[in-house]
């Protein structure tokens, strides 16, 4: 696998500094170069090929923020920071992580892990069949894999009670156990059966038959309130209406 090509952007040498020593010590990263502005990186981002982006937010001329919503199809970014505040709008740039100065090379090396699990993520393996739906027989022996602890830890889907998104890595909750996961929603929802899954949320799948209660906004399994998401609302209540033998009335 090629290294990963890194770019620097602070206006603090000694940050320039540090980091770069961090990305010395890591055979898969390879520094193209360190700039102290972000115009200067600008240009340099349109003339070398960048994997990955170690991005201050505070600094003269053009914000780290600003820099990145000006960039067409960005490399992954790490934002490095002595402020918290920027946190939510840097996630809703889809940044990997977002480092606290001072940064501790432990506190490096997991955002670097972070951006080599979305370059080579561990697919979640299941023996669920092609198709969308599945049908009892074959649902209580299906299973699931998925990549937590350094290992592949099997749910049975039918165990299975909700899946809460956490970015990149997702909650798993059932009767037994919960599980932080590496592996997007998205993916999941593609995999599971749609006759034994529902997207409520753009951060919730819950296992339809595991719905103790609903109203309009929300739905109750094993004591937990998840809320319904206004773009999936008309499609979760017809699921959830056509499931219910005796009707709406």
């Amino acid at each position: 696998m090629a290294n990963l090509k890194c770019l620097i952007v602070d206006d603090e040498p000694l940050a320039l500094d540090i980091l770069e020593t961090y990305i010395q010590r890591i055979d898969s990263l390879e520094l193209v170069a360190r700039c102290n502005n972000a115009i200067e990186a600008f240009n340099l981002i349109q003339q070398k090929e960048i994997d990955l982006l170690f991005l201050d937010i505070q600094m003269p001329k053009l914000t780290g923020i600003d820099f990145l919503k000006n960039i067409h199809n960005p490399p992954k970014v790490v934002f490095t920071t002595a402020y918290r505040d920027y946190a939510l709008e840097g996630y809703e740039l889809d940044a990997v992580d977002y480092l606290l100065k001072p940064i501790s090379f432990e506190r490096f090396l997991r955002a670097v892990n972070k951006v080599s699990q979305m370059n080579n993520p561990t697919p979640a393996t299941a023996t669920i069949p092609a198709t969308s739906t599945i049908d009892n027989s074959g649902y209580d022996q299906a299973f699931i894999y998925l990549k937590a602890d350094k290992k592949m830890i099997k749910f049975l889907l039918k165990d299975i009670l909700y899946i809460e998104s956490l970015k990149d890595y997702v909650r798993v909750k059932t009767a037994y156990k919960e599980v932080v996961a590496y592996q997007k929603i998205s993916y999941l929802e593609e995999k599971l059966p749609e006759n034994k899954f529902l997207r409520v949320h753009r951060s919730f799948i819950v296992a339809i038959d595991k719905v103790e209660a609903f109203s309009a906004t929300t739905i109750e399994i094993n004591g937990k309130e998840i809320p319904i998401g206004r773009n999936y609302k008309n499609v979760v209540l017809k699921v959830l209406n056509q499931n219910n033998l005796l009707g709406e009335g």
